[in-house]
């Protein structure tokens, strides 16, 4: 089976996108272009956490909405939520209401400003964590990799929680810290162009 499919342009793309309409601007304009906004990091962690045993594009379908509930996923203001805040959002509709994901965003914003303290930012901490090359499987081929198991386990040591090593495998790919865009993929370019041009927190 192929590893792309024909985008609205006629040019291919990771085959992934095939599965929602919404999933190509996604994949064109986020999906792997490096981030490092502490903010927008803590968002995506957060949303691959509710992600897991869902499709994304239940959690991209509500993101605006989680953005509202989560107070646009600030965590200094996250972490002060309180029992009051856990029963406000398990009634709300427009995100997954689950307790433990919503607990473990809290507990995960109480454990960034932690990391910040100790860090300086998340950025710098997480970019520390991108692993060589000859370290990477070929694109879309694995669901973990050394890499975010020596992540997830330090985050996990760390105290934070639904930070299994596929969760945080999905989180380096969505935020840069590896370029899994398949090798035909006419996006996987202007991926490795961002990333030669980034410059790496705390280096």
């Amino acid at each position: 089976m192929s590893t792309t499919i024909t985008g609205p342009d006629g040019k291919p793309r990771c085959r992934w996108c095939d599965a929602a309409p919404e999933f190509f601007h996604y994949h064109d304009t986020e999906w792997g272009f490096p981030v490092s906004d502490d903010r927008r990091l803590f968002e995506k962690l957060s949303l691959e956490s509710f992600q897991s045993g869902l499709s994304w594009r239940t959690i991209l379908a509500k993101r605006e909405n989680f953005r509202a509930a989560f107070h646009n996923f600030e965590f200094d203001r996250v972490a002060r939520f309180t029992q009051r805040d856990v029963t406000r959002l398990l009634k709300d509709e427009g995100i997954v209401r689950h307790r433990g994901k919503i607990e473990a965003v809290i507990n995960n914003a109480q454990r960034a400003q932690e990391l910040v303290k100790r860090e300086g930012s998340l950025a710098a901490y997480l970019w520390r964590h991108e692993p060589e090359k000859k370290q990477l499987a070929q694109p879309q081929t694995a669901s973990t990799s050394a890499a975010s198991l020596a992540l997830s386990k330090d985050l996990k040591k760390q105290g934070w929680k639904f930070v299994g090593p596929t969760t945080v495998y999905a989180f380096m790919q969505a935020m840069g810290l590896i370029n899994d865009h398949v090798e035909d993929c006419v996006i996987r370019a202007k991926v490795e162009q961002a990333r030669k041009k980034f410059k790496r927190p705390g280096r």
